[in-house]
């Protein structure tokens, strides 16, 4: 049922613009989508696992690295299908933390980044799902400009093959956060096809517990994640702990109360058994006081959660919104666990680049238009 004065996105399937280009994009293809494809080229279905393991475990960026196949069947690839969606365009270094954020172009000419993070534990990314974002949130860079397009499935696990290759032999991903630039629930299908790209042992072979879907509301699209029995983490983009709050900053509230909102976020804990995250950017002055860490907790208490404090990274395009400093983030944090919420800071991994997901975008953006 489509919920009250919201409308669902409705946008050009991104997958035209490579049949406008004439050629088929090989990364978003499944298994059996390439095993098709290898039928209809007359080659063994035993060719189709050999391409797929070329184009994500692999990540080779040139047909005549697949040396497992006929010269004349990569010749024919490469007059006809694309192997690599993006090109890296720039980069930035966090010597600190050695966190690197990639801005990637892609074959229109848009722009998205990407994040990875050198952990202890092993390395993680962040990938964008939409060219932009259209949700509006009033502190967010990403939503400067609005949104211009989805991202396809492929376009999606590109980020993630090409930053597996940026890591030395023998090192790879185990851990994918959909959490950059745009809202992953308005590009459901190709979000969730690109998860089960990710997953594909024969691929990328991430598993789905390592997986990390961010969301600032989309209740239908919450409801409907609950019910694809994927043990994804759902990490629910709260901010504000009223609707009052709520609404100022994040116009999707105005469709969604928070009691709709935290009601698809349990129904999603009690139907996959996963902890919900919820994520939290603590603005100076705005909503990092201790009676709104108190309300937090009221609404949290008894439920499987998670909260992820966020101080937030300063965005050039929001100068009205400040970071707060350590002993208010510390007191928020305090305030959580007293009363039985586990509570836990985001160790900052982007000081010296533009960490906000967006800014890298937007700089690049001002850059060409001379401003």
């Amino acid at each position: 049922m489509q919920e009250s004065g919201y409308v669902p996105l409705k946008i050009a399937d991104p997958a035209l613009l490579f049949a406008e280009l004439g050629r088929q994009p090989l990364p978003g293809m499944s298994l059996e989508e390439m095993a098709d494809l290898m039928a209809d080229l007359g080659e063994p279905r035993f060719r189709a696992k050999q391409l797929f393991q070329w184009v994500y475990q692999k990540g080779v960026k040139d047909f005549d690295a697949m040396t497992n196949l006929p010269a004349r069947l990569r010749q024919h690839l490469a007059g006809t299908t694309m192997l690599r969606l993006l090109e890296k365009e720039t980069e930035q270094h966090d010597r600190r933390t050695g966190t690197t954020k990639y801005l990637f172009r892609l074959a229109d000419g848009s722009q998205v980044e990407a994040v990875l993070m050198r952990q202890s534990w092993g390395n993680s990314v962040c990938v964008t799902t939409q060219v932009g974002c259209r949700m509006g949130c009033t502190f967010c860079a990403s939503t400067v400009g609005g949104l211009v397009r989805n991202l396809t499935a492929g376009e999606i696990v590109d980020q993630i093959v090409m930053m597996q290759r940026e890591l030395p032999q023998g090192e790879r991903i185990s851990t994918v956060v959909l959490m950059g630039s745009g809202e992953p629930l308005e590009n459901y299908d190709h979000v969730l096809k690109a998860v089960r790209l990710m997953h594909d042992p024969e691929g990328l072979n991430i598993g789905y517990r390592h997986i990390t879907i961010s969301t600032s509301g989309i209740v239908p699209g919450m409801r409907r994640l609950a019910e694809e029995g994927l043990p994804i983490t759902l990490a629910l983009s709260l901010h504000a702990p009223t609707d009052e709050l709520r609404r100022q900053l994040m116009p999707v509230a105005r469709i969604w109360p928070l009691a709709e909102v935290l009601a698809a976020a349990r129904e999603y804990g009690e139907k996959t058994g996963r902890r919900v995250t919820y994520e939290y950017i603590l603005i100076e002055g705005v909503n990092d006081g201790p009676e709104e860490a108190r309300q937090l907790a009221r609404l949290l208490k008894g439920t499987l959660a998670h909260v992820n404090l966020i101080p937030m990274n300063p965005v050039a395009e929001r100068p009205q919104y400040r970071r707060p400093g350590p002993e208010r983030v510390n007191r928020f944090k305090e305030i959580l666990e007293s009363n039985g919420i586990a509570t836990t800071v985001r160790r900052e991994m982007g000081g010296e680049i533009d960490a906000a997901c967006g800014q890298l975008r937007n700089r690049a953006q001002r850059k060409h238009m001379g401003r």
